[in-house]
C-alpha cells in the first residue's frame, strides 16, 4: 500500500512481468519500476485492494474458491480478467497465484525482490498488529471493496502457514526466527518454481540497470522509485479505519431518523 491503482491498458498486451517478492520487500517501489521501464500499467496487490472497484476483491476470493475446490479452468478464467490490460503485477494476492499466472502468461519473466529477513519481519509485524483486530470483518463490512479484505487477509495466513509447513487455520508455535523462515522459505519456492534464465533476483538497492538487462529495455533516465514507507502505511490505515466507522455511523443514523419518522406517523393514525 502507499502508491496509486494503475488503470487497465492495451488490451493486446498481457502480463510481461510477475513481481514475486514476498509483501513488504519494496513491492511498490517494484510496481512503480514496471510502469517505467515497461510504460504499461502494473497491479499492486496491496494498493489495487484498497482502492478498486467491489467485483475486484471479490473475483480474488472467487479465484482462491476455485482453486481450494480443485476448479482450474474457473480459477485461470478469473485470474485472466483480473489481470487483463496489465503489463505487471506485484504483491500479494498475486504470488500467491505465481504458479497459475506463469501458466496463463508462459512468456512472462518473474523478478524476486529479496531482503534481509530480520528486517522484513520488523516492518511485517506492523501489519500484523493492524490486520488481527477481532472486529475487522464487522468494521468493513459495510464499504465495498473492503468487505472482502477480511477473507483476503485469512488466504495470505493459509499461504503463510503452508509455507510454515503448518495445517491452515494452526498458528505458528515457534518465535520470531520460526517466522522469518516464511520469506525464507518463499523465496526458495519461487526459485524451485521458475526457471533460471525467466528469474532474476534483486535487492532494490541494485536500481535499474539488473532489471533493464533482465527485461531487455533501456534503463529510464530518473531515479529508481522508492515508496511505500511505514509512516504511509500507517496513515493509510488510520484513513481506512475513519472511513469504516463513518460508513456505519451513516448506517445508524439512517436507521434512526427511519424508526423515529415511523414513531411518528403511527402515532398520529
Amino acid at each position: 500500500m502507499g502508491g496509486a491503482p494503475s488503470k487497465p491498458g492495451d488490451p493486446s498486451r498481457g502480463l510481461e512481468v510477475i513481481g514475486a517478492g514476498y509483501s513488504r520487500t519494496g513491492t511498490v517501489s517494484t510496481q512503480l519500476a514496471f510502469e517505467k521501464i515497461l510504460n504499461g500499467p502494473v497491479i499492486h496487490g496491496g494498493t489495487h485492494m484498497i482502492s478498486r472497484e467491489d467485483d475486484f476483491n471479490k473475483k480474488w476470493i472467487a479465484a482462491y474458491n476455485a482453486r481450494h475446490r480443485g476448479d482450474k479452468p474457473q480459477c485461470l478464467k478469473l485470474l485472466r480478467e483480473l489481470t487483463r490490460k496489465y503489463v505487471g503485477i506485484t504483491d500479494l494476492p498475486g504470488i500467491d497465484f505465481l504458479a497459475e499466472l506463469r501458466e496463463l502468461y508462459p512468456d512472462a519473466k518473474v523478478v524476486l525482490v529479496t531482503r534481509d529477513p530480520q528486517r522484513w519481519w520488523r516492518s511485517v509485524e506492523v501489519l500484523n498488529k493492524n490486520a488481527n483486530f477481532w472486529y475487522l470483518p464487522y468494521l468493513t463490512a459495510p464499504v465495498p471493496g473492503w468487505r472482502w479484505i477480511p477473507a483476503m487477509i485469512h488466504e495470505y495466513a493459509d499461504s503463510g502457514r503452508k509455507l510454515l509447513g503448518l495445517k491452515p487455520g494452526k498458528e505458528d508455535s515457534g518465535g520470531t526466527g520460526d517466522r522469518v523462515n516464511l520469506i525464507i522459505n518463499h523465496n526458495q519456492s519461487v526459485r524451485d518454481q521458475v526457471p533460471r534464465d525467466r528469474l532474476l533476483e534483486m535487492d532494490l538497492k541494485e536500481g535499474w540497470e539488473p532489471l533493464s538487462k533482465f527485461l531487455g529495455r533501456p534503463a529510464p533516465d530518473a531515479p529508481f522509485p522508492r515508496a511505500n514507507d511505514m509512516e504511509a502505511l500507517q496513515k493509510i490505515s488510520q484513513e481506512m479505519f475513519a472511513k469504516c466507522v463513518l460508513a456505519w455511523l451513516t448506517i445508524f443514523s439512517g436507521a434512526g431518523v427511519g424508526l423515529y419518522t415511523g414513531v411518528r406517523l403511527w402515532r398520529r393514525l
